[in-house]
This record gives C-alpha cells, sequence and structure tokens, in this order.
C-alpha cells in the first residue's frame, strides 16, 4: 500500500524530524498536540494539525482512543509513533493496523517479544547471543535471590523487567542490601511500568554502552548498520551519542553485529530497531536490551553512512525490501551528538519557560534536530529534550573540535538548559582522547558559568536588531534605548 497521508503520534524534535522526510516524499503530513502545544514547532512544521486532549500525555499523546480518531478524522492511511510514547507500546501498533492502517514500525509480535528484559534474556540466550550473566526468575523467593546473588558475587544489580531510564534498578553491593534493595526496585517498578516483575545480573564496573542499529525489511532480511557509542549518561539516560564506537575492533564490530542480527532474526524484526551491548573492562560484549523502536540518536548513523532512517522506515512499512547496497555500507567520518535538555545542568532536574532567544550553530558538518524556536513554551509535562546537535568530521578529532565550536555558538535563553554540561564535557581531555564510560559525568571537573558567554551577546544583538514577532514593536531594553542607562 502506498501511504499517502501519514500521521505522526508524537511530538517536539522527533516529530519535526518525521515530518521533514515525510514531506520530501510527498506525503501529507498530520501532527497531533495537546492543548499545551498548540503553539508547538511540531504543529506548524506539519500539513494539517488536531488537538487530541489536554496537556498531561494520559489524556493526548497516551491516549490511543483519541489518536485512532483523530486517524480516522483527518483521512490518514499510516502512523508514525517516533520514540517514547507509545512507539514501543504493541497494544497501540496492534490498534493501528486493526483500524486498517499502516504502521511504521516492527511487528506488534516483535515487540512483545522484546518489550520485557526478562523475556528478552531467555530469548537471546535461546539465540546464542551473550548476555549479561543474571538470574531471571522473577516468582522466586528471596532465598532463591540470595543464593543467585551469592553464585554471581556481589555486585548485583536488581533490575525491573518492564524497566527503563534506571527505574527499578538497584545495586547491591552486600548480602544484607538484597532484602530492601528487592523490595524497593519491585515498588518502583509497579509504581512506573505497572509490572512489579525484577531479576538479577552481575554489576560490571565501569562498561561501555555500546549499541547497534539494525534493519530488517518484510522479506526477512535483517542488516547491521553499525553501532554508536552511547557511555555518556546521566541517571542512566544518554547524553552524548557518536558514531562510529572508537572504543571497538573490527573483530568485535563484527561479532557483534552478527549478534544483533541473529537478535533481530529470532523474534522476525522488520523495520528500524536498536540491541544494545555492555562492553566489559575486558572488551567482552554482553546484550543489554533491545530497543523496537527508532532511537533517539538515529542522527549519527545517518551522517556516517549517508542515508535516512525515517525515509527507509517508510519504504519499508510500503513493502520496498531493503536497498542492497546497504549491505555494502561503510561509515565514513565520525558524527557526534549532544542531546540539548531543558534541565539544571547540575542537578539534571527539568526546567521550564518561554524560549526569548534562540539561535542553532551553522557551518559545514552541523545539524540540528530541534523542537522550539524563538517564543516557544517549555513546560514541564513531558520529557525536557529540547533538540539534538550534531556534528560530523573526517575524523573523531576534528569532530569533537567541531562539537566545541558548534556547542559556544549555540543560544537558548529564557529556559535553563543543559548547555554547560555538554559544554563541559565537550571541552574535556578525557572526552577528547575517547576516555569514556557509564561513569564518566562522575569524573568530570565541576564547571563555572551557568551559560555560554555568547548568550549575552546575542541577546544584546536580536535586541539591537528589534528581533520581535512581526507587527510588533520589541520590548525596551538597555541595548535599544539611548537614554544613557546603565547598570551599577
Amino acid at each position: 500500500m502506498k501511504i499517502r497521508r501519514l500521521l505522526i503520534a508524537n511530538r517536539g524534535e522527533i516529530a519535526v524530524r518525521v515530518a521533514r522526510t515525510a514531506r520530501e516524499r510527498g506525503l501529507v503530513t498530520i501532527a497531533v498536540y495537546s492543548s499545551a502545544d498548540r503553539g508547538a514547532r511540531h504543529v506548524s512544521a506539519c500539513d494539517e494539525a488536531i488537538e487530541i486532549g489536554a496537556a498531561a500525555a494520559a489524556e493526548s499523546y497516551l491516549n490511543i482512543p483519541r489518536i485512532l480518531e483523530a486517524a480516522r478524522r483527518t483521512g490518514a492511511d499510516a502512523v508514525h509513533p517516533g520514540y517514547g510514547f507509545l512507539s514501543e507500546n504493541a497494544g497501540f501498533a496492534e490498534a493501528v493496523e486493526a483500524a486498517g492502517l499502516r504502521w511504521i514500525g516492527p511487528p506488534p509480535a516483535a515487540m512483545r517479544a522484546m518489550g520485557g528484559k526478562i523475556s528478552s534474556r531467555e530469548r537471546m540466550l535461546a539465540a546464542g547471543v551473550p548476555v549479561v550473566p543474571g538470574f531471571q526468575d522473577s516468582s522466586a523467593d528471596e532465598a532463591a535471590f540470595r543464593r543467585a546473588a551469592e553464585d554471581l558475587g556481589f555486585p548485583v544489580l536488581v533490575k525491573a523487567s518492564a524497566g527503563g531510564g534506571g527505574k527499578g534498578m538497584r545495586r547491591i553491593d552486600r548480602p544484607e542490601q538484597l532484602a530492601d534493595g528487592l523490595a524497593a526496585a519491585r515498588r518502583e517498578a509497579a509504581s512506573a511500568f505497572g509490572d512489579p516483575a525484577v531479576y538479577l545480573e552481575e554489576a560490571i564496573d565501569r562498561p561501555r554502552h555500546v549499541e547497534m542499529q539494525i534493519f530488517g525489511d518484510m522479506g526477512g532480511h535483517v542488516l547491521a548498520l553499525g553501532e554508536r557509542e552511547c557511555s555518556i549518561q546521566r541517571r542512566h539516560q544518554k547524553i552524548v551519542e557518536e558514531a562510529p564506537a572508537a572504543s571497538i575492533g573490527p573483530e568485535t564490530r563484527r561479532r557483534m553485529a552478527d549478534a544483533a542480527v541473529a537478535a533481530g532474526k529470532s523474534v522476525g524484526y522488520v523495520g528500524a530497531g536498536t540491541v544494545e551491548f555492555l562492553v566489559d573492562p575486558a572488551g567482552r560484549f554482553h546484550f543489554l536490551e533491545m530497543n523496537t523502536r527508532l532511537q533517539v540518536e538515529h542522527p549519527v548513523t545517518e551522517e556516517t553512512l549517508g542515508i535516512d532512517l525515517v525515509g527507509a522506515q517508510i519504504d519499508v512499512a510500503e513493502g520496498m525490501p531493503l536497498p542492497a547496497v546497504w549491505g555494502d555500507l561503510v561509515p565514513r567520518g565520525h558524527a557526534i551528538e549532544c542531546r540539548v535538555y531543558a534541565e539544571d545542568p547540575e542537578t539534571y532536574l527539568p526546567r521550564s519557560g518561554r524560549v526569548l532567544a534562540y539561535e542553532e550553530p551553522e557551518g559545514p558538518g552541523v545539524r540540528v534536530d530541534s523542537g522550539i524556536e524563538r517564543g516557544s513554551t517549555v513546560g514541564i509535562d513531558y520529557d525536557p529534550i529540547l533538540a539534538k546537535l550534531i556534528v560530523r568530521a573526517e575524523d573523531r578529532a576534528a569532530a569533537v573540535l567541531r562539537m566545541r565550536r558548534a556547542l559556544s555558538e549555540y543560544v537558548i535563553l529564557g529556559v535553563t538548559t543543559n548547555l554547560p554540561l555538554l559544554c563541559r564535557i565537550a571541552a574535556s581531555e578525557a572526552f577528547a582522547s575517547g576516555e569514556i564510560d557509564t561513569a564518566f559525568l562522575s569524573r568530570l571537573p565541576p564547571g563555572g558559568e551557568r551559560h555560554p558567554p555568547a548568550a549575552a551577546i546575542a541577546a544584546a544583538l536580536a535586541a539591537a536588531r528589534g528581533a520581535g514577532r512581526a507587527g510588533e514593536r520589541p520590548a525596551a531594553t538597555p541595548w535599544s534605548e539611548g537614554g544613557g542607562w546603565r547598570a551599577r
């Protein structure tokens, strides 16, 4: 079936990014939005838009009946879920297909198979994919968990089967901590995911987090499209990603790619997906989980391989095979992505406000995928990601220098962001030398200024230019008024 009208069941920068590719292909794009997002950038980025509910995600972006009703009312024939929200909800995918719409994502059965960490571990073991040693009998009593922990050797991790982002996870360093750790993890897992099931994993100290992009078509072909280094994280969530991963050699890369393809084929995978691995200090890799959706960090793969993963998602959903040349793709150069969040750069707590000034860095090898613009209102109802800054250069050293320059030119005023933290990361010698693991931020020296100096300069220039809304006189500022006022 040829897709003609695409409803994007998401918001923010991913909705803008999907719309860009869809419109290039001549599709009519349809945005959905909550009452809090009436003036959001993704709404104006699409050809049509329809309101689906109140600001609370449960009333809008997580409300399956309202999204399906929006698709019916706008005549959509396909749905792209982006990432987050309902993107890995097999029930939503089934409801989309039951409504006669094309689902741009993996089959619901594959999503269910890989949706639970316990079931996915068991499936990977059966497929011969190396996994972190652990104990996954969630129904076992405390005594069985204790025996398993002693066999694995402390420290161990208690992890939620349905978890993500560090929720429902506890590190247990000593036997006497296990009972309380199990109880706390189960409570948090039940609260966050509606599922109290937990399991044990051996705790790997200072691992690297490396993931492999896979893509499958309806003919049963599954390809590995290179890896990404995702070790720089805060609160178990990535903030800097790059491709390729400088930390692994050709042989490890080949074996990791083979394992990722085996994982995809074991569940009949179709579309874009990611198999995530932990790499221990000895260089051994272990299956962590599979994300059955497009990843936030997909642009670094696009930039190094010269492909459009969203475009390929649409092609595969229409029944087209993967391009034959994809089997021979080799990364060219190096790409780095920094996630720009509306959050305090020291505490990581979300922040809100109105974007008073917004200027993106430009130049060769610089790309910005953004969900905001000047005048955007940033609330706290949704994930705080605002944009992604991506750079590409001929090698990693040049990409690091380009990222430093681009970050210094990125201006967002009116909302507190993590730009100062990103500047510190990019400026650090440890980052430049590739000394990266999941504990990187704990070793990063404390920062100084909370905003780059360019911000004040940009604000002055914007005011001097009279940068206001069309037909409005800009507000008076010390830079626009000539009365001789000065701060003392």
